[in-house]
């Protein structure tokens, strides 16, 4: 069995036991966390972790991030300025580009059922512009079922690093990994 199908064989006990009702949304977060170089063979074979959900009886809504940067740029009238001085995108992005990745996956949430799985996918592609703790936070009151994060980085203690970077975490989210502490042996 490979490690794409074993991560998918935790995530499967998990997320098929039955569902408390009476959590906050912090706690309704799932962290799939796998090694970066994995990222791509995972996201070929995503169906691993749709169908497993879908067996016990909960739906499934992906909601991918891998273009939302480029169509966030894409659409400010002064782009071509960014690509001469991109220092000037810095002020841009931090009064922005959260609220562009946030608002869409909030309304996603709330179209979803309590049963339920958001899978938010294409999180590596916000490296650099978007803490993934900072978006998770801006959408916990919205989480009705489970949010889960397919996360391409390592966990130590209650850090996460995305692409081995540092972002920060809330510990109340569970994670499942292919090793006990989250980091690659």
């Amino acid at each position: 069995m490979g490690k794409v199908e074993q991560l998918a064989s935790r995530y499967e006990q998990h997320i098929c036991v039955p569902w408390p009702r009476t959590v906050a949304g912090a706690q309704r977060v799932v962290m799939v966390i796998y090694e970066k170089e994995l990222e791509r063979t995972l996201r070929a074979r995503i169906e691993e972790f749709e169908q497993r959900p879908r067996a016990a009886g909960h739906g499934w809504i992906e909601f991918d991030c891998t273009s939302r940067f480029a169509e966030w740029l894409a659409a400010d009238e002064y782009r071509e300025a960014y690509f001469e001085d991109p220092r000037d995108l810095g002020l841009k992005l931090e009064a922005e580009f959260q609220d562009h990745v946030t608002e869409p996956l909030r309304q996603t949430l709330r179209e979803a059922s309590d049963q339920d799985v958001v899978a938010l996918t294409g999180v590596s592609a916000l490296y650099g512009f978007l803490q993934i703790s900072q978006l998770v936070r801006g959408v916990e009151p919205d989480i009705r079922g489970r949010l889960v994060v397919f996360f391409p980085g390592t966990k130590s203690g209650n850090n996460l690093r995305l692409m081995d970077a540092r972002d920060g975490w809330n510990y109340l989210a569970s994670s499942i990994s292919l090793h006990e502490s989250g980091v690659p042996e």
